[in-house]
């Protein structure tokens, strides 16, 4: 077994050793064409993937994600977030530079909270992710593929998803610089970085995404929706095709911060700082290469 897996196992049996399999349900997104649309919002305890338009939306696929596994429920018994594992090849690294902790708390995602692995192969990824999705502890196990490995294919997503429906941990399977594949993915979104509204003194607004439900096991798909990340709220919000904030947000943000307009110029892409070229100080766990 890979040391990397190895590792993480160890990690996995100190969080609670005897906590086993909880009930599913879901996490609504907070936009309400999107949660009713999936009964409910995402379902929890079942694969899905989350594909990158092209590899430099990766950075806003990856905040999209975060964005639902902070909205995920704390743990029932100690009212705590559950940690989360965030597996990515070397790949990924190469091409996307580190996650960057600073970058997840300013979306409002804890640092402290994240397990990183590093590998190399796509089959030790598929390792690490077949281990941490067993584990009923996790929030949420995040698997970072980059481009068609061949040890990706319909059984390994079957393994997966099996193992989710088993303990009640969500896995999130990320793709970038790849083709849709056959796999047994409960729901398959494809994200796009979309033009945030600026904020006070034309600060950078709130990281905006284009979404389309590409799969939908529970129902219909082909439906698209640009939506915005609050990180005070913890929210996601609709916005319009103009970029014009929705008027629920709106006055919600501006009952919070009166002083503060929510208005402004529109800033291209979306600002997502979850990476960095160069290594920096960091509260993640990190478990090695391998």
């Amino acid at each position: 077994m890979n040391s990397s897996v190895i590792q993480l196992r160890r990690q996995l049996e100190a969080l609670a050793p005897n906590h086993h399999h909880r009930a599913h349900g879901h996490v609504a997104l907070g936009v309400p064409a999107i949660d009713t649309h999936l009964k409910g919002g995402l379902g929890l305890g079942l694969l899905h993937e989350v594909y990158a338009v092209k590899a430099a939306d990766m950075a806003a696929t990856s905040g999209f994600t975060a964005g639902l596994v902070q909205r995920m429920a704390p743990d029932t018994q100690t009212q705590r977030a559950r940690p989360v594992v965030w597996i990515r090849q070397t790949m990924s690294e190469s091409e996307m530079g580190r996650l960057y902790p600073h970058g997840l708390a300013n979306i409002g995602f804890d640092p402290a909270r994240l397990i990183s692995v590093r590998v190399n192969k796509a089959a030790h990824l598929l390792s690490a992710a077949l281990e941490a999705t067993r584990c009923a502890s996790l929030a949420a196990v995040l698997i970072e593929a980059w481009g068609e490995p061949k040890d990706l294919d319909l059984t390994a997503t079957r393994r997966l998803a099996l193992a989710a429906e088993h303990s009640g941990t969500t896995p999130l399977l990320l793709r970038a610089a790849a083709k849709e594949q056959s796999s047994a993915a409960f729901t398959r979104w494809q994200v796009q970085a979309a033009p945030s509204q600026a904020l006070a003194a034309n600060a950078p607004g709130h990281p905006a995404f284009n979404l389309t439900l590409l799969r939908n096991k529970a129902g219909t798909h082909g439906q698209s929706w640009r939506v915005e990340w609050h990180h005070d709220l913890s929210q996601f919000r609709s916005i319009d095709r103009t970029n014009s904030l929705s008027q629920t947000a709106k006055r919600q943000l501006e009952t919070r911060y009166p002083d503060k307009p929510t208005r402004g110029k529109p800033v291209l892409g979306t600002v997502v700082p979850l990476s960095a070229r160069q290594s920096a100080a960091t509260a993640e766990r990190r478990t090695g290469t391998g």
